[in-house]
């Protein structure tokens, strides 16, 4: 029997120095993509997947990142009083069930497999996902619903993936594959970050997972890996074999928005979806590139 997929792990202790002054005193999740903060995309992304429980692995001078999912009140009453409504609506539909969001300290960066080891309680024996939210996916279909709707169908571990360069396998996590349906893959083994003439394949893990909650198991050994940091893609490789295993070529495009480049794309790419900023931009990029052109 599948269990239900009902909570989602979202690590978000990192320092964001590649964002500095900005992340200063704001957390890098808080930065926005257009008019809302990263972490609003990813904790929407796991609605539609049908979550309904949600830790975040945080660490110091995080406190915005659980106000921000807080009843305004006093904003509220403000919009209402001077008849925003639009603005009351949006802010409204942010809100969460009372006792949704838990947080657990990661006091130390010892890794993204530190992190999710640290929010074993709030895991316990259910299958859970994991939501990097650096990571920006643009879909008809939420990433992280696609990643559900291939767990429902296949049982066990499922990881978003997606070719990259050769030349940069040495930057993610890898799969070593099997059977390929050209959707889902089987997953026989998993390198973190392998040189190009090392690695088995160029399909790399992006920052979606739907992971069994045996791989607490494995991260409580603390076993040390690339970096000398706990790595997840260590313990999720020796799941294989013991529950089924997939990668999902997930359809969407992804955005790296802990890169300044990818950041500045992403805000690009998700204005030309709004209807009501789509013209403008459009006019703005003309003018830029007419610049470049003379």
């Amino acid at each position: 029997m599948i269990k239900p997929l009902r909570k989602a792990v979202l690590p978000v202790a990192g320092l964001g120095t590649r964002f500095l002054p900005a992340t200063k005193a704001m957390a890098k999740e808080m930065l926005p993509v257009v008019d809302k903060p990263l972490i609003q995309y990813a904790i929407e992304e796991a609605r539609a997947a049908g979550i309904e429980q949600f830790c975040m692995v945080t660490g110091r001078g995080k406190t915005a990142l659980v106000e921000h999912f807080d009843i305004a009140y006093e904003l509220e009453a403000t919009l209402k009083e001077r008849g925003k409504t639009d603005a009351l609506r949006e802010l409204r539909s942010n809100h969460l069930p009372p006792g949704s969001i838990t947080t657990v300290r990661q006091q130390e960066p010892l890794g993204l497999g530190h992190a999710i080891w640290c929010a074993r309680a709030f895991i316990g024996d259910d299958p859970f996902a994991i939501l990097l939210p650096d990571d920006l996916v643009l879909s008809d279909t939420p990433c992280t619903k696609q990643l559900a709707d291939a767990y429902y169908e296949t049982g066990g571990c499922v990881v978003a993936v997606t070719e990259v360069p050769r030349e940069q396998t040495n930057r993610y996590g890898i799969l070593d594959i099997g059977h390929d349906d050209g959707r889902l893959v089987e997953v026989r083994g998993l390198v973190e970050k392998p040189k190009p003439e090392d690695a088995p394949s160029n399909l790399s893990i992006i920052g979606r997972y739907v992971l069994m909650p045996q791989v607490i198991e494995f991260l409580s050994r603390m076993e040390r890996g690339a970096g000398n940091e706990v790595q997840l893609t260590d313990a999720m490789a020796k799941l294989i074999g013991l529950v089924p295993f997939h990668g999902l070529r997930y359809e969407g495009r992804r955005f790296d928005c802990g890169d300044k480049v990818g950041f500045l794309e992403a805000q690009i790419a998700f204005a030309l979806k709004r209807p009501d900023l789509a013209p403008a931009v459009r006019a703005f990029l003309r003018t830029y590139a007419g610049e470049m052109a003379g």
